[in-house]
């Protein structure tokens, strides 16, 4: 069996799916994607609801009970997305197990990588220019901690549009 540890940031579209497969056309022994998706933090969406302020949009004051069902929507939305990611998978004849986290995802990926023995690590994210070129993106901190193959594609651009 061989292991991929995939580390989705949003859901994988029909090509983002058809892109990984194709990575793996031709070995011989049957692959295992394990799908690792995180959920958005409370601090990450008071961030965001936060920058609307920039927007000129007025943001009422947050209350506890609002926290909380902003959590439980990310957590929902996450295992939507998750969900919608593993059946694509599924629908092109592959095995695939999936895991939801609160964790940090690098540490997430990390661990998922030494659990299951993946041979290899795929981190599909949109750019993030200012992070890559400090190499404080996922895939650059992945590879200071993985003694796996690790590889970054950009969700939603096929192979032509990527530096691979």
């Amino acid at each position: 069996m061989y292991t991929v540890a995939l580390l989705i940031e949003r859901p994988l579209s029909a090509l983002d799916a058809d892109q990984v497969v194709a990575l793996h056309e031709g070995l011989d022994e049957p692959v295992t994607y394990q799908v690792l998706m995180p959920v958005p933090s409370t601090p990450h969406l008071m961030a965001m609801s936060l920058g609307s302020l920039g927007a000129g949009q007025v943001v009422p004051p947050t209350s506890a009970e609002v926290i909380q069902e902003a959590g439980d929507e990310a957590r929902a939305e996450a295992e939507e997305g998750l969900s919608s990611s593993a059946r694509l998978l599924l629908d092109r004849r592959q095995q695939v197990e999936t895991t939801l986290t609160h964790d940090e995802p690098v540490h997430a990926l990390t661990e998922l990588v030494a659990r299951t023995g993946a041979a290899e690590a795929i981190i599909m994210t949109e750019p993030h220019l200012v992070q890559e070129f400090f190499h404080l993106d996922w895939t650059s901190r992945a590879k200071r901690h993985l003694d796996v193959p690790t590889l970054h594609l950009l969700e939603q651009v096929p192979f032509s549009g990527q530096a691979l």
